[in-house]
């Protein structure tokens, strides 16, 4: 033994036989835990893909839609992503599930160990977790709806539906789709849960539109004028003036000391055949008179004064007349007096009495109906019977402002200030400003029985010309807002009625001003309250072309009186499609405003809604941003358009 201990050729060997097995448990190690690190990664991965793949299969609908579509749909992309036995992995397994619109996976695998084995070390177990769901942006959408009367028809005779009813049906399930809040409506994906949370804005607007758009009382009260030109009357008067003394004033004057001017005599008594002995004369005898003074006129005013003396004086006389004798009297004060003064003033009065009408364009006063920063829903004109006042009702729909008239508005020219986004009003510059429209206030000049009588001369009779032309205000628009009970959003829409032509131009106009950031509500519409960005979509659904009448009073007044937007010197034309110089100036204006839209980073969605009319649709496709135009031939399609443009505008993200 000792002569071993002194051997020591051989310690070499039992020094690397000793350290091969914690050589052997460091390399099975890494290699174990490279092998893990690589199958948890998959497993990860296959998580993720299953967790979005699911999530992005439910959509706005629900989680158990069509026997757990979406279940199925995370399963198998969790299956595509991850190869049988990877790695040599056994017992892989993975479960979705759903809550309040967040897909939940947790998946797991065993994997057994290699060199590891000889430590005791068989199997490791490895899991992991993922979810996903709807995160919107930030986001605001404005409905700029055509609610005109072909929209109370179906879009084919198979449908069930109205093009309203199907509308209605439609933009209820986008709102299902977007903010995940259950509406009465059946939508297809089944009913939604959850909403959106409190850490995302989602605002949605309305614009209905047909010949007019009714915005006028979302407006701050010094935007709209204070007078407006209308095609209108006012009555002229016959003026006649009188003068007379006015009401007599008293005043107390200065007391005095005198004797007044004798009165006239009067008869005290009389007798026939002769006279009695005449009474004795008297002098400061106890007692008041009263007498007035002469009066003095200067100018337009005249004075005198009443005296009343303290004592007086009497005389009398006989006065014979035939076979009478009358006994006279008559009196003066003396001494002491009180004076009161008497003052006239001449007044002038002017009566007018109603001559006759005045038609033509006629500045009204309108700043009756406003009521400091809040609105009233009458004023009062005077074009009632012989001139009196009249109540005229404001709905809310309005009139534009200053605009020109030219075949195209690319570039927008400057002068046209009424298809400037976002103009903010100037009280002090009227040509900034809207003006109110007044239905009750128009008159058709010189018409009596026919549209063929209309006159643009001033007319100056005592005649009733025609007062009821025809006006359509489309439901009151909603500026952009949180919707957080689905009742409420229902109720508007709802109320959505189809009537009047198809103006598209003013419904564009007037949703782009009520989303633009950088206009007329810009402190609401920049920035979320916290300062967050916010994206845009402006969705422009119609059923038609424009559709015009030269006597539908509308957003530029009468247009065959005011012709605001075609040449003045000729009377206008209408019609359909591009029929008419009106048609012709909506179409125009139409593409200019499409086009300003765009510009301002704004994604417009186009949705034409029913039969095939190339002419039409290709103006829709050019207004449209690209990619962003639909056509949708029935009820169906339409419900499966706005679907698309919600789960589009609901753009998924992975939360791990």
């Amino acid at each position: 033994m000792a002569a071993l201990r002194r051997d020591k050729s051989g310690n070499t060997l039992a020094i690397v036989a000793a350290s091969l097995i914690p050589l052997a448990g460091m390399v099975g190690g890494g290699v174990d835990i490279s092998r893990m690190y690589i199958v948890k990664t998959r497993l990860q991965h296959a998580c993720d893909a299953g967790a979005l793949a699911g999530r992005k299969q439910m959509g706005g609908g629900t989680w158990a839609f069509s026997n757990y579509a979406a279940r199925t749909a995370a399963e198998r992309f969790f299956d595509a992503n991850i190869q049988a036995s990877p790695y040599g992995a056994a017992s892989v397994t993975k479960t979705f599930t759903e809550n309040a619109g967040k897909v939940t996976g947790v998946a797991s695998a065993t994997l057994p160990m290699t060199l590891m084995r000889v430590f005791g070390k068989t199997t490791e177990t490895l899991s992991v977790t993922c979810d996903a769901e709807m995160r919107l942006p930030n986001t605001d959408v404005m409905f700029v709806l055509d609610t005109t009367g072909s929209m109370g028809s179906k879009a084919v005779n198979t449908d069930s539906q109205t093009k309203m009813e199907a509308l209605k049906s439609a933009v209820k399930c986008f709102y299902e789709t977007v903010a995940r809040l259950d509406t009465n409506e059946n939508c297809v994906g089944g009913a939604p849960s959850g909403g959106t949370g409190s850490t995302v804005q989602i605002r949605f607007g309305f614009m209905p539109y047909a010949t007019n758009v009714n915005v006028g009382k979302l407006l701050p009260t010094g935007f709209i004028a204070d007078s407006w030109n209308y095609q209108s009357r006012e009555p002229q008067w016959n003026t006649t003036t009188s003068t007379e003394w006015g009401a007599v004033v008293d005043t107390t004057g200065s007391p005095g000391n005198g004797s007044s001017d004798w009165s006239d005599w009067e008869t005290v008594s009389s007798h026939w055949f002769g006279c009695p002995s005449t009474p004795g004369n008297q002098n400061n005898v106890s007692g008041t008179v009263t007498v007035d003074t002469a009066v003095s006129t200067s100018g337009n005013t005249r004075t005198w004064q009443t005296r009343t003396y303290s004592k007086y004086n009497i005389e009398y006389r006989q006065q014979s007349s035939g076979w009478q004798c009358h006994i006279q009297s008559r009196r003066r004060g003396t001494g002491s007096y009180t004076v009161v003064q008497h003052t006239q003033t001449q007044v002038t009065t002017t009566q007018q009495t109603f001559w006759r009408w005045h038609y033509g364009l006629i500045a009204h006063n309108i700043a009756g109906l406003k009521n400091g920063t809040s609105w009233n829903n009458t004023v009062q004109l005077p074009i009632g019977n012989n001139g009196s006042n009249r109540t005229i009702t404001w709905d809310g729909c309005i009139e534009e402002r200053t605009t020109v008239s030219q075949a195209s508005y690319t570039p927008i020219p400057s002068d046209a200030k009424d298809l400037d986004i976002d103009l903010v009003p100037n009280p002090a510059d009227p040509t900034t400003l809207w003006g109110p429209a007044l239905q009750q206030a128009i008159f058709a000049r010189d018409v009596t029985n026919s549209w063929n009588q209309l006159d643009r001369s001033d007319a100056y009779t005592t005649t009733d010309y025609y007062n009821s032309v025809p006006y359509y205000c489309p439901e009151e628009a909603k500026k952009l807002q949180s919707w957080p009970t689905a009742s409420a959003f229902e109720s508007y829409v709802d109320g959505l009625n189809p009537n009047g032509n198809t103006y598209h131009d003013i419904g564009l106009l007037w949703g782009a001003r009520f989303l633009s950031p950088t206009g007329i509500f810009r402190s609401e519409n920049e920035y979320t309250p916290q300062g967050g960005e916010i994206e845009r979509h402006l969705i422009f659904m119609t059923d038609g072309e424009a559709c015009t009448n030269t006597t539908d009073y509308a957003a530029y007044g009468l247009p065959w009186l005011d012709r605001r937007t075609t040449d003045p010197n000729q009377a206008p034309t209408d019609g359909c499609l591009t029929t008419g110089t009106i048609t012709q100036q909506v179409n125009a204006r139409t593409q200019a405003i499409c086009t300003a839209v765009r510009n301002k980073n704004i994604t417009l969605w186009v949705i034409w809604f029913g039969a095939s009319s190339p002419t039409i649709e290709g103006m829709m496709q050019t207004c449209a941003t690209p990619g962003r135009y639909f056509a949708a031939r029935n009820s169906t399609e339409l419900q499966n358009t706005f679907k698309s443009i919600a789960d589009q505008i609901s753009q998924l993200r992975l939360t791990k």
